[in-house]
């Protein structure tokens, strides 16, 4: 069922899941699909990790353990929603300063309405914007961080070298990502659940399943955990690792701006 992972030279940026589409074509689709699921967003991650990306994001702010500074600047891209940027706040006992960056108007609209709800508007700051071309000067941020998103950006090469550009020197990006599974039997049941279970949960929870079909299917075809650390090394990162969790359902990619 899995079609060829795409590899570090490129290939997700006319690839709509399993179905190759025409360059420019992809960023298009994919805004439909988040127009459509915004409202479920958070139903929708719980629904494809089975609940466990709430133990992942909370391993990505532990491993940003970001300063307790009214000073300090992240960047986190394609966080409509406000999951991540909510949890960097909080643990920097709201003094940090989030710029919560989306290309897609309807998720920052939830995630400026979950803002308000815990008070946490005052350290926000929602941008509708693209990852390939970010509008902000050089060396502006200390952190930048994107979660489950970089595989739904068209040029993933091109938004890594933005965000090399904008991170300070010393700056560090963090990118979680659904990933290679490295145990062959976890990953026939994850095949079992991603492809028939997950879009039937898709309809039932949201009236479609087709938002559903693509988010599984490009999971498949975002590179794997070596492949996408080389693409990292190669839009200027140094010291760059990945963590596997759950066997390598997903992943956390560090890189540093030295």
């Amino acid at each position: 069922m899995t079609e060829a992972r795409t590899s570090a030279d490129g290939g997700m940026e006319t690839s709509y899941g399993f179905r190759q589409v025409a360059e420019g074509e992809k960023q298009t689709l994919v805004n439909d699909v988040f127009h459509k699921v915004a409202k479920r967003y958070d139903v929708m991650n719980d629904v494809m990790s089975a609940g466990m990306h709430r133990v992942w994001k909370d391993a990505l702010i532990a491993a940003l353990n970001p300063r307790k500074d009214a000073g300090y600047r992240t960047l986190d891209v394609a966080g409509g929603t406000g999951d991540i940027a909510f949890r960097i706040v909080e643990a920097s006992d709201r003094l940090a300063h989030v710029t919560v960056l989306d290309i897609n108007g309807s998720m920052l609209g939830v995630g400026a309405e979950r803002a308000a709800k815990q008070r946490l508007s005052d350290n926000l700051t929602f941008v509708e914007a693209n990852a390939e071309s970010l509008p902000f000067d050089d060396n502006s941020f200390d952190a930048y961080t994107i979660a489950f998103g970089i595989r739904n950006v068209p040029h993933i090469d091109v938004a890594l070298k933005e965000a090399y550009r904008v991170l300070k020197r010393g700056g560090r990006l963090l990118v979680l990502e659904f990933s290679e599974v490295e145990m062959p039997l976890l990953e026939r049941f994850y095949e079992e659940w991603s492809f028939k279970a997950i879009p039937r949960f898709g309809k039932m929870i949201t009236g479609e399943a087709e938002p559903y079909q693509y988010l599984v299917e490009s999971i498949r075809k975002f590179p794997n955990q070596e492949n996408f650390a080389a693409m990292i090394r190669n839009a200027g990162f140094s010291r760059v690792t990945f963590t596997n969790y759950t066997g390598g359902i997903a992943a956390l990619h560090s890189g540093w701006k030295l």
